[in-house]
């Protein structure tokens, strides 16, 4: 079976629409959300309808909780803040209700979901350091852990001795006895480096997970946020993939 991964669109509709006609010609029986539909990009609302029609899987991301006030925005940067409350305008009451009833994390089968971190989801942290990650894995306990919130893709390994380390690619061999850490980076706005929008396809079939990257129409998306009146530094990004 295939699970495709998705995290972090961001109120993007091009790029998560490139993302949803890839998927088309794939296989994929499941779709998991890890998070952060809304928030930066000019479509909060047509994202989360699409997605929450679509998703099998759908946990809450600090920014979709931000727009419901179940977050705290104090710690957000000002280009943030500013996305949150322009978005929360333009919410549906509808959609406010259906992000504000997300949960922080979901289990099906060897599977955990979760946007930040299986340790205290709520708090919104990073596993950027290997000693975090390693603190990570002893707060789940079947076999791969997806996540996002970084927009940073990454597959960190725990082998069958208990050693920890980051894997040198993003195709990975699912081993019997390991288990994963993966980080299935952005759609809306990567941070890596790479403009295309980011995701993963788990195939446990084949024990396989492989991350993609999809080009979409970055200027139209520019476009929307500028006429939004949004800051132009979230056109910018988008652009760079920082």
């Amino acid at each position: 079976m295939k699970w495709a991964i998705l995290s972090d669109i961001h109120g993007n509709l091009e790029a998560f629409k490139a993302v949803l006609n890839f998927l088309l010609k794939e296989d994929i029986l499941k779709l998991a959300f890890l998070g952060d539909a809304v928030g930066y990009g000019a479509n909060p609302n047509e994202c989360v309808d699409i997605i929450k029609d679509r998703a099998d899987v759908f946990i809450a991301g600090n920014h979709d909780y931000a727009v419901t006030g179940l977050t705290d925005v104090s710690s957000f940067n000002s280009v943030a803040r500013t996305a949150i409350e322009w978005t929360k305008e333009q919410l549906t009451y509808k959609n406010r209700s259906f992000l504000s009833g997300l949960s922080l994390i979901d289990i099906k089968d060897d599977f955990t979901f979760v946007h930040s971190t299986p340790c205290n989801p709520q708090n919104w942290d990073y596993l950027f350091s290997l000693s975090d990650v390693i603190k990570g894995f002893n707060f789940y306990h079947n076999r791969i852990c997806f996540i996002g919130h970084s927009h940073i893709p990454a597959v960190f390994i725990k082998d069958n001795e208990g050693r920890v380390y980051p894997s040198g690619s993003l195709t990975v061999h699912l081993r019997e006895g390991f288990r994963y850490i993966i980080n299935v980076g952005s759609i809306g706005q990567p941070r890596d480096g790479i403009s295309e929008a980011a995701f993963g396809i788990c195939d446990t079939k084949e024990s396989v997970f492989t991350l993609k990257r999809v080009p979409y129409d970055i200027a139209t998306a520019q476009k929307k946020i500028i006429e939004a009146g949004l800051p132009e530094y979230l056109a910018k990004r988008i652009a760079i993939g920082v």
